[in-house]
């Protein structure tokens, strides 16, 4: 299981430890390398980025970027952003992930996303963005997380 913390980051399941925002890329990689292979990545507009599979959901972990505002100014080194995405075809998710991704208590894959949403609200948390489901029977697909 996966635990979101808003604005202080991500539990990583089976004991793997958390990655915090604010933490050196060396260190974030070493806690996500415990779960999956860590391949390193290019994402527009960060310093470092990269990416792993767990159980049919992926990774993408991305430090040195402008704040949240998009402030260049206000760069922040570490660990700044993660989004975890489920590895769905293209007919959608139709049904609940297999690991949980917990936000306050919910599955956000776990449960059809007008639920999960409808008990979440659109803004969860203002370091934490939800998609809009693909269709009123479909599970969110994308949970994506920013330092404060």
């Amino acid at each position: 299981m996966f635990e979101v913390l808003p604005g202080v980051g991500l539990v990583l399941p089976r004991g793997a430890g958390v990655l915090r925002f604010g933490m050196p890329e060396r260190a974030a990689q070493w806690a996500v390398a415990t779960l999956a292979d860590v391949r390193e990545t290019w994402v527009c507009r960060t310093g470092w980025a990269f990416s792993a599979c767990y159980e049919g959901l992926d990774l993408l972990v991305c430090g040195d970027t402008a704040d949240r505002w998009g402030r260049a100014d206000h760069r922040i080194r570490e660990l700044a952003l993660v989004r975890i995405e489920r590895s769905v075809g293209a007919a959608g998710a139709r049904e609940p992930s297999a690991v949980p991704v917990v936000l306050r208590d919910v599955d956000v894959f776990g449960y059809p996303a007008r639920e999960v949403l409808d008990v979440l609200t659109s803004a969860p948390h203002p370091t934490v963005s939800l998609p809009s489901p693909p269709s009123p029977a479909g599970y969110l697909t994308e949970i994506r997380l920013s330092a404060g």
